[in-house]
């Protein structure tokens, strides 16, 4: 915004409105088109991350038509030197907002999506664009923070995201939990460059916007190409998992029913004898569907072993063994650092390490090395 009004001092209104914009919207049209083509050509069955590619699709359409009728076409709906978004501008820049909200919503809430919400989340805009015209009160900036009341309504499912990586990760570093907080930055950017479209009227506007949302459909999409992403893992455990007989998945309902607590205890005994004599905690990419090695479970079943003998998620049990390991490796090697203590229990960094132990032993390893150090 700040370079947008710096360059209107020494840009005319022309040269925006006849060059750099409509460049831009090719651009945008561009980078949509050919992100689509990427994502639906290595979506890997995903429904995630053909979800963004139809997001890139709306996008790139919506773009190219707005270009056509600018064009070809010119009139006051689509007129981009308009002092004042019209009705139909909100609504077609809140349907947009609210296509860059599918992709989060189905990285939250897999399935949780479908067309009966869809078209409950549209009605409230729809009314609203209804009423703009019918009242003579004008309700353009009421829709205009329409996009924040949805993105309002996504963040309720921050908590029970990470509960779902906490239950079937044990490490959660390059996943959706911080992948998803960066793309609602980024959105919440693009919400405020719209409100400031809606409140000023310089014909520099959409210079701001524009860049900004190259920004992110480039960065988007080469993050949902190449990050880790817990949902293709899961899905290929899943196929693992469907070709293996059904009876070494699930646990055998006879001897469950006669004597659970006898058949829990074996489970846990061996569970645990493994994970002291294999220590697979070791490794950053030990995962739920790991420890069917040992345990005759499928991964729902896991994931309800672990809450229910031991009281957490897999990903603070397996933890808890790992600060236990490097307890064990401070105490047998005082000189060694910290970040070779964290590599060798298996977490991804020191500054992980770090937190994960003040928030279990309640202290920094170093101060806890100190105590160490002084009982000697």
């Amino acid at each position: 915004m700040v370079l947008s009004l710096w360059l209107s001092r020494f840009i005319p209104d022309d040269c925006f409105d006849n060059y750099i914009v409509p460049y831009s919207i090719v651009c945008t049209v561009t980078v949509c088109f050919g992100g689509a083509w990427l994502i639906f050509r290595h979506s890997e069955g995903l429904r995630i991350r053909k979800a963004w590619g139809y997001a890139l699709v709306a996008w790139g359409v919506a773009d190219a038509a707005y270009l056509f009728f600018w064009l070809f076409a010119p009139t006051q709906i689509m007129d981009m030197t308009a002092y004042r978004l019209t009705s139909y501008e909100l609504l077609i820049c809140n349907l947009l907002g609210w296509v860059l909200l599918l992709y989060p919503t189905e990285a939250l809430r897999p399935g949780w999506f479908t067309g009966r919400k869809a078209l409950w989340q549209l009605l409230p805009l729809c009314a609203l664009c209804v009423l703009d015209y019918v009242v003579p009160v004008n309700l353009g900036l009421i829709i205009a923070f329409y996009p924040f009341v949805l993105a309002a309504l996504l963040i309720t499912h921050m908590r029970t995201y990470r509960i779902w990586c906490e239950e079937n990760y044990s490490t959660l570093d390059d996943i959706d939990v911080q992948w998803i907080m960066r793309y609602l930055i980024m959105l919440l950017m693009l919400a405020v460059g719209f409100l400031y479209i809606c409140m000023t009227h310089s014909h520099t506007r959409a210079f701001t916007q524009r860049w900004l949302i190259l920004l992110l459909m480039c960065y988007s999409t080469e993050q949902i190409l190449f990050r880790r992403d817990p949902w293709q893992l899961l899905h290929q455990s899943e196929k693992v998992e469907a070709t293996e007989p059904e009876s070494e998945c699930v646990p055998d309902e006879t001897e469950e029913t006669s004597a659970p607590n006898e058949v829990h205890a074996a489970y846990r005994e061996a569970l645990e004898h493994w994970m002291e004599s294999e220590k697979p905690y070791l490794n950053p990419d030990f995962r739920l569907i790991d420890l069917r090695k040992v345990l005759p479970l499928n991964r729902t079943y896991l994931s309800q072993f672990i809450n229910a003998e031991y009281g957490c998620t897999f990903y603070q049990f397996v933890n808890r063994y790992r600060i236990e390991e490097a307890k064990r490796l401070k105490i047998e090697n005082p000189d060694m650092k910290v970040g070779e203590v964290s590599d060798r229990c298996g977490f991804s960094s020191p500054t992980v390490f770090s937190r994960t132990f003040t928030n279990i032993i309640g202290i920094s390893p170093r101060e806890w090395a100190k105590r160490i150090r002084s009982v000697e």
